[in-house]
């Protein structure tokens, strides 16, 4: 009697092995089935749906609930098995970093958490990307082997999903990358691409937008009466949207201008166009200045504008007359014209501050003391050398030191009579 209960012990143990080596198979297969999920480039949601399966009917956990953080904002909780809508309404968000690895959680004041026994955070990088909560073991559970095998398989799939996220962000930034550099070229075709030269005048200008879009802008016009009228702009703000406005400003001017009013009369329409446009939220620093040839007269409005600087052969001025900036209000209170006769050689030198915000390596600001020697020093030069040198000595000065602002820098060298 006693053999036939040794055999029957015996098919006992090898039915209860077979059923363990038949789970252990499936549990396998599942977990090839999910690589092959990712492999595939099945979706977020998709993995998670195999994932709570997984945990559920081949591994047989009870209560479960899965916290992911796919966004640099936020965690969300992705799936769970046995708690209700309503306990998974409870905040655990503000309790989740002080989870940095596997332990125990009975006794945690949190309603939620109390439902669970583990946590089971998952990092990538050094940075937690998502944690599992586990629950509902029974005493004769092999806990530690199911453990060991959920933090496998969430590692598996929370790395997985992450890798999906960063692809995704990468494939986004390489998108706005190329709308940017569509949306440069496209602005770099509203800047003059080549600047009048002639026996009385010659003009050069440097373009450097510090996003590769941006708010600064200079232009020109020549008219038939021999008269030149030349401009430098800075729109507030940076990249995209002030990119747009510059765009919209650039036509304004052509428009306005060719109305040939007076300077503070063109002023004064264009501060009421560009109030209507942005409703008084975005403003612009402007220069303007029409050079008369035949008389060499000058007359130029300063709109709140860095004052560009005057040089001649015994003359150094600023040109700072003219009005506030453009934009923040409805009506301009006030427009003074700034008039004045150049004397022989002579160059005036415009530019916007993204070249006075420039620092050195210790962090001191560009001198504007600086700007005034060079251009006194070297104001015979013609205008592309002029600005040649300048760029080489901004270069020295700043090191490596990257441009703060968009710059830009237009020069016009007027020849003496």
């Amino acid at each position: 009697m006693s053999g036939f209960s040794e055999i029957k012990k015996g098919l006992s143990g090898l039915e209860t092995l077979e059923r363990e080596l038949n789970l252990k198979q499936l549990q396998i297969n599942r977990l090839l089935g999910i690589t092959q999920a990712i492999n595939n480039n099945v979706s977020a949601d998709g993995l998670y749906d195999m994932y709570k399966s997984f945990l559920g009917w081949e591994l047989g956990v009870k209560k479960m609930a899965l916290y992911v953080h796919e966004d640099d904002e936020d965690w969300r909780c992705a799936g769970a098995i046995g708690i209700s809508d309503e306990l998974l309404k409870t905040d655990i968000r503000p309790l989740l970093p002080r989870y940095t690895r596997l332990k125990n959680v009975e006794d945690n004041d949190n309603p939620l958490i109390r439902e669970f026994d583990v946590v089971i955070p998952v990092q990538h990088k050094e940075l937690p990307i998502a944690y599992v909560f586990i629950g509902g073991f029974k005493e004769d559970d092999d806990m530690y082997g199911k453990v060991q095998f959920i933090t496998a398989i969430t590692n598996v799939i929370a790395v997985a999903i992450e890798n999906k996220r960063l692809f995704k962000r990468q494939l986004e930034q390489e998108r706005l990358k190329h709308e940017m550099e569509l949306a440069g070229e496209m602005q770099r075709m509203l800047i003059p691409k080549s600047l009048p030269t002639n026996h009385h005048y010659d003009l050069a200008g440097v373009y450097r937008p510090q996003l590769g879009v941006g708010g600064d802008y200079f232009d020109y016009m020549e008219f038939d009466d021999g008269k030149l009228v030349f401009c430098v702009g800075d729109i507030s703000g940076k990249g995209v949207a002030a990119a747009l406005l510059m765009a919209n400003f650039q036509a304004n001017f052509h428009t306005l201008i060719a109305k040939r009013e007076s300077l503070d009369d063109f002023v004064r329409d264009l501060n009421t166009t560009v109030n209507r446009i942005t409703g008084g939220d975005r403003f612009i620093t402007f220069f303007i200045a029409e050079y008369d040839p035949a008389t060499r007269s000058l007359q130029y409005v300063n709109a709140g504008h860095n004052p560009p600087l005057l040089v001649s052969d015994d003359q150094f001025r600023f040109l700072d007359k003219g009005c506030t900036i453009l934009g923040s209000f409805t009506a301009l209170p006030k427009v003074e014209i700034g008039r004045l006769t150049v004397e022989g050689n002579a160059v005036i030198m415009a530019f916007t501050d993204g070249l006075t915000d420039l620092r050195d390596p210790s962090g001191q600001f560009l001198d504007e003391a600086m700007l005034h020697h060079f251009a006194r020093a070297n104001y015979l030069l013609p205008p592309m050398e002029f600005n040649r040198l300048l760029l080489e000595q901004i270069e020295r000065f700043k090191g490596n030191q990257s441009y703060p602002d968009d710059f830009t820098l237009l020069t016009c060298r007027v020849f003496g009579g």
